[in-house]
């Protein structure tokens, strides 16, 4: 694998000891480093606070299953060619919807994957908000009521796509790759 960012990464060693905690417990779950940790961690409190309102948006319980709110991420993050982000949540995704092929279809055309109709208007407004947010009107809130979403729900759907457009556009300017790992993830069955 190549470098995980364009920006020097700090040493595990050097960080404080929450940051270094955090990166520990991920690890220890998933059997690797996630770059994003490694990379964020260069400024520990931008690290805290990106940390903090991810796990306040992707861990709260909420109208939204774990994998909608993954398929927000793939499909904003393809929207807004984040190689990074389509690959790490696409692996998350492909475990959490228990399918090895929606991750793919929704990075590269979300209008054709196999979603509801209440996942494709999920989708088809988060990627307005993430690419034209300046067309998002009334309209595109009351279509999504129309859905069974509520304000709630849509408020996550924002919100996630708010955090994640400050996620892809850091993974852009620092040049954060993929771990390898995330690339087989939820493919193959774990031995």
């Amino acid at each position: 694998m190549s470098r995980p960012s364009r920006f020097p990464v700090p040493d595990m060693e050097a960080l404080p000891d929450d940051i270094r905690r955090r990166i520990e417990e991920v690890a220890e779950a998933s059997g690797f480093i996630p770059n994003v940790f490694l990379v964020l961690a260069r400024r520990p409190d931008e690290f805290r606070a990106f940390f903090a309102y991810h796990d306040a948006v992707m861990e709260r319980d909420s109208g939204l299953t774990k994998a909608e709110k993954e398929m927000i991420v793939v499909a904003t993050s393809a929207a807004n060619d984040c190689l990074y982000c389509v690959v790490a949540h696409g692996a998350i995704l492909r475990i959490r919807a228990r399918d090895p092929q929606i991750a793919d279809r929704i990075a590269t055309n979300w209008r054709t994957a196999p979603v509801d109709d209440r996942q494709r208007a999920m989708l088809a407004f988060a990627v307005k908000l993430a690419r034209h947010p300046e067309t998002v009107t009334e309209a595109d809130l009351d279509e999504l009521r129309t859905h069974g979403f509520t304000d709630d729900d849509i408020w996550d759907i924002g919100a996630i796509t708010a955090l994640f457009a400050l996620s892809n556009r850091m993974a852009t300017l620092t040049g954060m790759e993929p771990n390898d790992e995330f690339f087989l993830l939820g493919r193959v069955p774990r031995g």
